[in-house]
């Protein structure tokens, strides 16, 4: 019998949350775009703080977009 990895699980999840991205985006280029400088930033941060990171910054960046398109609670009011 063979058992399903963590990883599946979670690259199930990542593909599920980067469609709903761009489905919810009005372009995709600009999606794309901003997951690239939103992963980009957060891996010099990484860099910065001398951090381990298990997750890699794009898989980061796209669930951080997602869970900030479907909670907007968790941005506050600016």
């Amino acid at each position: 019998m063979l058992k399903r990895s963590k990883f599946e699980t979670t690259q199930s999840q990542i593909m599920h949350r980067s469609e709903d991205l761009i489905s919810a985006a009005s372009n995709r280029y600009r999606i794309t775009v901003q997951v690239a400088n939103r992963a980009k930033r957060r891996r010099y941060e990484d860099f910065e703080n001398n951090e381990d990171v298990i997750m890699k910054p794009v898989l980061r960046a796209i669930i951080e977009m997602s869970d900030e398109l479907t909670q907007p609670e968790i941005i506050g009011e600016l």
